[in-house]
């Protein structure tokens, strides 16, 4: 067992503090900053719950000096901010968080008929996935079955992959693809692994691992950056062009479809042992932290292709979920990751990007990136950059509470 564990102080013993802090009134200029995280965390998603109360919404963005709910019908980033709700129920102990994170869950439940998106795995897996691992509630595990039974009806056994966007409507229809799928589809896995390990039906593992097979062998280039689409004949399952959605062109290694690519594989592996996707997981791990244009702070500009300048903005959603997937890597690899997970965490727990008190309309990360192509979401803090902090903090946790009972 590698023993290189040094928590970096401000993030050891959150959820110990967490349990003992009162979200009552406090002095923001006596608990802002990175040493007063454990404090920040509940009072600034305690105006989010507020805000999202009052509009019957899920907080997603800010747009327009205000915050953005969810778009209406389908919407990928439903269930950050339920699953987030959820983090901060296990850290604190408080059930009130536990009934808001099911409050503002039930708000998307209808989405787990949505038979347009392959991000149910996002949208559920990260919202009432954490809800029946904490509680055991049967209701919730027969929503994500009801999801996970829509999510694989998009796959193709030609193929060998679920299908990303559909190509019948909006901006992907005016792209020529015929069978697209995209990098960011890996995350959807997850909530297949589980649903196997849940009711002990194969289909669901069955069709999770055909598609990270397809996806390892269509997506990545020589030096293990990844393309964000493929587009594939649907007939015979022949991978037909190499482009990008979001990225700055089809050949550049858009910086979110970098971490979605460690992340993904990385879960792959916890789930099936597959030395491949390990393999694969570390060869990404080290073309990220080894590029030539990651800046100091570890927090990658919106794409790595191009030379970091101020006028590229940053993406820090990119570095919490690379900081989670790290943390998990490091678990299984015979290399060391830890320290530039607690790193990337302790860069995003600085005042550059962890938001004061009351500041960043209660999100707790700046400085995000949506889509630049689309002109969605820019320099803005987006729900799902607060989730994978969050996560990427629990998983530390995890470690030094491993370290206490082994002791």
């Amino acid at each position: 067992m590698k023993m290189h564990f040094k928590i970096i102080s401000h993030c050891l013993n959150i959820f110990f503090a967490l349990s003992i802090i009162s979200c009552g009134q406090l002095n923001s200029k006596e608990i802002n900053g990175p040493q007063n995280l454990e404090k920040i965390i509940p009072l600034q998603f305690k105006g989010l719950v507020e805000w999202g109360r009052e509009n019957n919404s899920i907080p997603r963005t800010v747009k327009n000096g205000e915050i953005k709910g969810v778009y209406k019908g389908f919407d990928w980033t439903a269930g950050f901010f339920p699953g987030s709700l959820w983090y901060v129920f296990e850290m604190t102990g408080d059930e009130t968080w536990a009934q808001e994170a099911n409050y503002f869950q039930s708000l998307h439940s209808d989405m787990r008929h949505f038979k347009g998106s392959h991000d149910l795995g996002f949208v559920f897996n990260n919202s009432y996935g954490h809800g029946y691992r904490l509680t055991g509630d049967e209701e919730f595990l027969k929503v994500l079955i009801e999801a996970g039974d829509v999510l694989i009806e998009r796959f193709n056994p030609t193929v060998g992959a679920i299908q990303s966007w559909d190509v019948d409507r909006g901006w992907q229809s005016q792209r020529g693809w015929t069978f697209p799928v995209i990098i960011d589809n890996m995350m959807n896995l997850e909530l297949l692994f589980r649903l196997t390990e849940w009711t002990g039906e194969s289909k669901y593992k069955d069709v999770a691992i055909a598609h990270a097979n397809t996806t390892m062998e269509n997506f990545f280039r020589n030096d293990f950056s990844s393309f964000h689409v493929v587009d594939f004949d649907p007939v015979t399952g022949k991978a037909l062009s190499h482009q990008t959605a979001q990225g700055f062109s089809d050949d550049s290694s858009w910086a979110r479809g970098q971490a979605w690519g460690l992340y993904g594989f990385t879960c792959a592996y916890a789930f099936t042992g597959d030395e491949a996707y390990l393999e694969l997981a570390e060869n990404i791990a080290d073309y990220i932290l080894k590029h030539s244009h990651l800046p100091a702070d570890m927090v990658p500009h919106w794409d790595l292709s191009l030379q970091p300048s101020a006028e590229v903005p940053k993406d820090a959603s990119a570095a919490a979920i690379v900081a989670s997937a790290l943390i998990q890597l490091d678990s299984f690899s015979s290399s060391e990751y830890l320290s530039k997970a607690e790193s990337m965490v302790a860069n995003l727990s600085s005042t550059k990007y962890l938001a004061s008190l009351g500041e960043n309309h209660h999100f707790l990360i700046k400085h995000c990136t949506g889509s630049i192509p689309h002109n969605e979401e820019i320099d803005v803090p987006l729900n799902y950059a607060d989730y994978y902090f969050l996560e990427a903090i629990y998983r530390l946790n995890e470690i030094e509470i491993t370290l206490v009972n082994n002791k």
